[in-house]
């Protein structure tokens, strides 16, 4: 059965897919992921400043909503490996483009937080 949803209406589940896919370290997982296939320990080298816990946490929610799938692998010690599903591929025009807007954009917004700021400064 089809369903109409609609992301602007309070109760719709996109709703929450949304806020776990907008998450900084689910769009740098899944734009490293875009590539090739991916072992744990490497995107925890390659991602700075992600914790095991919170890397762990969000390849988890990733995976459950049908975007990542894990491997194990049956080595010692045990070799667990990511990689894109079809539909985490689906993502990863929209996910390069927000990297690289944020990168290409930054000395802009860095700008406009100053001037927000000295602002703000003034009238207090």
């Amino acid at each position: 059965m089809d369903f109409a949803y609609d992301v602007y209406e309070n109760r719709c589940p996109t709703r929450a897919v949304l806020d776990r896919i907008a998450d900084k370290w689910a769009m740098l997982i899944l734009d490293k992921l875009s590539h090739e296939p991916v072992r744990f320990n490497h995107l925890k080298k390659d991602i700075k400043g992600i914790s095991q816990k919170v890397l762990s946490q969000t390849l988890k929610k990733l995976e459950r909503d049908g975007l990542v799938t894990r491997t194990v692998f049956p080595t010692v010690p045990v070799t667990v490996e990511y990689a894109l599903t079809p539909l985490g591929n689906t993502l990863t025009e929209a996910v390069a483009a927000l990297a690289h807007w944020a990168e290409q954009n930054m000395d802009a917004v860095l700008a406009a937080q100053e001037d927000y700021d000295s602002k703000l400064e003034l009238t207090n």
